[in-house]
């Protein structure tokens, strides 16, 4: 487990620019470091002590002009994962439900997995549509050895999706999937054992929505992740002796790259076959899970339900969340809940990966405006671009872009211009966007206004749905019932007079005696509004419209109440 340090100024660069994250004082570096082999079973003060400075032992950091540096791991995937394996054999690697590995048990079977893939290959990407369980795990690791790739899909997806993207991959050189199987064994020749391919290759097909029904497809080289992991550990706090729960589904982005970052840090990974929040608070209360990676609405039902059923959330000592913005509500909830964790939040794309980061320890308030997304994460540059390409003042929006080492190598397919482009590029670098909208403001934090993408046109105005839905809860805040604990949605329904009518749709508190908000409430609130910004419609919802993923999917509610669906209650 060798690599080759940068210097030793670079490694304090890359403190400092964590620590400014993470609101702590700059790091002094120790004159001595000793590896994790080094420190065997010795107290949890003591391992947690060596283990972050093993962690800041594997990046270097290199400064360059712009808010932050670039991260440089030195230590591959597999490469980590089998020092584990040698260090800590019988440690548990992954426990899906009843079933689990050990760090030794999932080197055997993912060597095992490789040499049958290696034997089936035709030279594409091994196709995983698996629900969760031990054999997607196994068959990840297996699949990215050597030079092999992964396309991850959804098993949710409608069948006539499925065969669409499986066409696709099969043009891209895959095989054709049998019919009663739901892998497709086609990855490219790997070594015997477990070996990381080289860190400029392609390792991984994930998939994003799009403007068509058919998701597009972005591929990421192993290098995004080998920087990524280091950084995130790093800054995460994430340590040998933790036990992660992600309860979300392994094909989404968010709980697969917590699935390999909490075994490339040697630390123990939990998840669910399915989300299930008894589940998921029954691992909190008897499997000794120390941390919580999630999106914020699941981790918002963890809390409410965690409290009314008195599952204690005290041994957790940090909480993640991504996906989407963590909302006021949804960060008291979880306060409330797991008052010694530390919370963090973290903005960022699938095609990006990581933009910027938040650290909110125990006991820290946080008051900043509710668009406030966070400061560049280490080895991110992040700038906001108007229309005609130049850097906008602070507080002006534009286009959010981002220069770093961790983004995706673009679209194999399904690139129709309204997503992931690179739009510039200098002496240092490209920058990239996702077409996200936002402004910076003089303390250099990022503000996000909303996706191009949510962007709902209505009477001739572009209004973006998070702009309101931030506004509108800000004004209920104030109301006789109060605005803590609930939830707001907009979206747009087709209209023949404005093209798109813009509505909201309000799920109360689940507290019965926060008092129920009435429309001349959401009317007040929405006077925050420019006039073509306020809703002409309220609703009221009895559960949130979200994907598999945990998502809130402004879509689905348009499709409820359209369709009359009984969770929807139109306030007049």
């Amino acid at each position: 487990m060798g690599g080759i340090l940068g210097p030793a100024r670079d490694r304090v660069r890359f403190r400092r620019a964590r620590d400014r994250i993470r609101g702590r004082r700059p790091h002094r570096p120790a004159r001595h470091v000793r590896s994790l082999a080094a420190v065997g079973r010795r107290p949890r003060w003591l391992v947690r002590h060596a283990a972050r400075r093993d962690h800041r032992g594997q990046v270097a950091f290199v400064t360059e002009q712009g808010t932050s540096g670039k991260v440089d791991s030195s230590v591959p995937f597999l490469d980590r994962l089998q020092h584990w394996a040698a260090l800590q054999p019988d440690a548990n690697a992954v426990t899906i439900g009843a079933d689990r590995l050990s760090y030794a048990e999932l080197q055997v079977r993912s060597s095992r997995r490789a040499r049958e893939l290696a034997g089936e290959s035709s030279g594409g990407p091994t196709v995983l549509c698996l629900p969760n369980g031990l054999d997607f795990v196994v068959d990840f690791v297996a699949a990215v050895a050597g030079v092999g790739t992964v396309a991850v899909l959804d098993p949710d997806w409608p069948a006539l999706q499925r065969t669409a993207i499986e066409r696709m991959l099969r043009e891209a050189g895959s095989t054709p999937l049998p019919a009663s199987s739901s892998r497709a064994p086609t990855t490219p020749p790997a070594p015997a054992g477990l070996r990381d391919g080289p860190a400029d290759s392609v390792f991984l097909y994930g998939f994003t929505s799009g403007t068509t029904a058919l998701p597009k497809a972005f591929t990421r080289g192993r290098d995004s992740w080998q920087r990524a992991f280091a950084a995130s550990s790093a800054l995460f706090d994430l340590r040998a002796d933790d036990r992660v729960l992600a309860p979300g589904p392994l094909s989404a982005s968010l709980t697969l790259y917590a699935l390999a970052e909490t075994l490339y840090a040697g630390a123990a990974f939990h998840t669910l076959p399915h989300f299930d929040v008894g589940d998921a608070l029954d691992s909190v209360a008897h499997a000794g899970v120390t941390r919580i990676v999630a999106v914020p609405t699941a981790l918002r039902m963890l809390a409410e339900r965690g409290l009314i059923a008195g599952v204690d959330g005290g041994a957790l000592t940090a909480i993640v969340s991504a996906g989407a913005r963590l909302d006021a509500a949804t960060l008291a909830s979880v306060r409330n809940w797991a008052p010694r964790a530390t919370v963090f939040d973290y903005y960022g794309a699938a095609e990006l990966s990581f933009v910027t980061a938040r650290r909110l320890r125990p006991g820290e308030d946080r008051t900043e405006s509710p668009t406030a997304v966070g400061r560049p994460f280490p080895g991110v540059d992040v700038r906001v671009l108007d229309d005609a390409g130049r850097a906008s003042a602070p507080g002006a929006t534009g286009t959010i872009v981002v220069r770093s080492r961790l983004v995706s190598a673009g679209y194999a397919w399904g690139d129709d211009g309204t997503a992931f482009a690179r739009v510039a590029a200098d002496q240092t670098g490209e920058w990239c966007t996702v077409g996200d909208q936002g402004h910076l403001d003089d303390a250099g934090e990022l503000h996000f206004e909303g996706r191009r993408a949510d962007m709902i046109v209505t009477s001739g105005h572009n209004v973006y749905p998070q702009e309101v839905e931030a506004t509108l809860l800000t004004g209920l805040g104030g109301s006789a019932a109060g605005g803590a604990g609930a939830q707001v949605v907009v979206t747009g329904l087709a209209d023949a007079r404005r093209g798109t009518l813009l509505v909201a749709a309000l799920l109360e508190a689940p507290d019965p005696g926060a008092g129920a908000f009435t429309l001349a409430d959401l009317r007040t609130a929405a006077t925050g509004l420019a006039p073509p910004k306020r809703p002409r419609a309220y609703y009221r919802i009895t559960d949130l419209p979200v994907t598999r993923a945990g998502k809130v999917s402004r879509r689905l509610l348009a499709d409820w109440i359209t369709e009359g669906d009984p969770r929807v209650e139109r306030l007049d």
